[in-house]
């Protein structure tokens, strides 16, 4: 699917993807700020921001946002990343102009009413305990605090309670006039369009966007010497943990070959992973691979949640897997197979318009860089089982492993010889 891309005099960017066939249409507004844009203090203030464009403009209530949404059928949400945050909505092409007239309202005219944040600390506190009391997903936080200490990438996107606790709505007002400028924010156009009609509604409708100069985020720092271990204690019916090495940031040229790596290991019931700790030994219900990338860094994860004594052997069975496919070239067969699970796996979630959307923004706002899914298709197809293993070597030190681990798990020999 082909795009255009066009930058305006004030930095802003308008991306436009006419899908053709499609029905729907997908209108996104995002901004490069992120929990890794801040410091200690202001650690969940991007997420809490979030929450907040939805709670009223010049022009809206936070009631007839949603009246207005679900009066054109719209699916509309909000999501905050370690690098990003983006508004969006879908619904049916003959209701562009009312999202792009939501959205940009959002965007440009929220107006944080103080009793609001008060109502929404409950919220995302609720929120924050959710997730503590899901371990599959509290162990990815034990991961990242373990591997990158006290800086942005180390902590979690939601913050702490006490900060949660603590913001004030002048926190809020300074934030968004440092980060939520011209030449940090993509709008982007996804569906069934006429694109250089979308340029210039966007392009009206933010035409009173900020225009300060853009801040950039603390650099990563990625520093191990030795392997390192991070042990919450919880009650729980499983173990569930995490071994992380440290990957490769989006821009990098070995990110073929790493999704290639992450697809033979856990992608799919016929990969590594899956096979012998399912199949064969029957240790856990989910095993998984993946790479996940920032602009400056990135973390190649396996996971999974296995009983209390089976812990032990199914960290020994991953860490026998890896070591396999650093001595031992993937077969042919094993290769292609990959091949075609990426390409398949890759057009099929790109079915929709919102998905394009996010297909093409990731691009832009990671790499830099955007290429179509031909382009990504031929890089995946050249990816041979030399690369692989090279990256495999390179990737899977001792020195720089990292377990991470929710459960009633104590430090023992065992886990001291990782």
């Amino acid at each position: 699917m082909q795009y255009t891309k066009k930058t305006l005099k004030n930095g802003m960017r308008i991306i436009t993807v006419p899908v053709k066939g499609n029905p729907t249409v997908t209108v996104m507004s995002f901004v490069e700020t992120g929990s890794n844009y801040e410091t200690a203090k202001l650690n969940g203030l991007s997420h809490f921001l979030e929450h907040m464009f939805f709670k009223g403009t010049e022009k809206r209530t936070c009631h007839q946002i949603s009246e207005e949404f679900d009066g054109i059928g719209a699916i509309n949400n909000a999501f905050t990343g370690d690098e990003y945050t983006a508004y969006w909505a879908k619904a049916h092409y003959k209701h562009l102009p009312k999202l792009i007239d939501l959205i940009s309202d959002m965007y440009l005219n929220a107006t944080l009413p103080k009793e609001e944040i008060e109502k929404e600390r409950g919220v995302i506190i609720e929120e924050i305990n959710m997730y503590e009391d899901l371990p599959q997903r509290r162990v990815y936080d034990v991961l990242l605090d373990l591997m990158y200490k006290n800086q942005p990438a180390g902590r979690s996107v939601l913050g702490s309670k006490e900060n949660i606790r603590r913001f004030k709505r002048a926190d809020f007002l300074n934030y968004r006039n440092k980060h939520y400028v011209a030449e940090k924010t993509t709008i982007i156009v996804a569906g069934k369009i006429d694109e250089q009609k979308v340029q210039k509604e966007i392009a009206k409708a933010f035409r009173k966007i900020p225009t300060k100069k853009s801040f950039s985020k603390q650099k990563t720092r990625d520093i191990q010497r030795k392997p390192e271990i991070s042990i919450l204690n919880k009650k729980t019916d499983q173990v569930h943990f995490m071994l992380g090495f440290r990957g490769y940031s989006a821009k990098d040229k070995k990110d073929p070959v790493v999704n290639m790596l992450a697809a033979i290991l856990g992608k799919g019931m016929s990969s590594r992973l899956f096979k012998k700790m399912r199949d064969e030994l029957g240790i856990c219900y989910y095993v998984r691979a993946e790479h996940d990338s920032a602009t400056d860094h990135g973390i190649f994860v396996i996971n999974a949640g296995v009983g209390q004594d089976r812990f032990e052997e199914a960290v020994r069975a991953i860490i026998e897997i890896l070591r396999e496919i650093k001595e031992k070239p993937v077969s042919k067969k094993e290769l292609a197979k990959a091949k075609e699970c990426l390409l398949g796996s890759t057009a099929l979630s790109l079915e929709s318009s919102d998905s394009w959307a996010q297909f093409y923004i990731f691009q832009e706002a990671l790499v830099g860089q955007m290429k179509t899914l031909k382009e990504i298709s031929k890089e995946i197809k050249k990816v041979t089982a030399g690369d692989v293993q090279k990256l495999a070597q390179e990737l899977f030190v001792v020195g720089k492993a990292n377990l991470a681990v929710v459960g009633n798990v104590r430090k023992n020999k065992f886990l001291e010889t990782l």
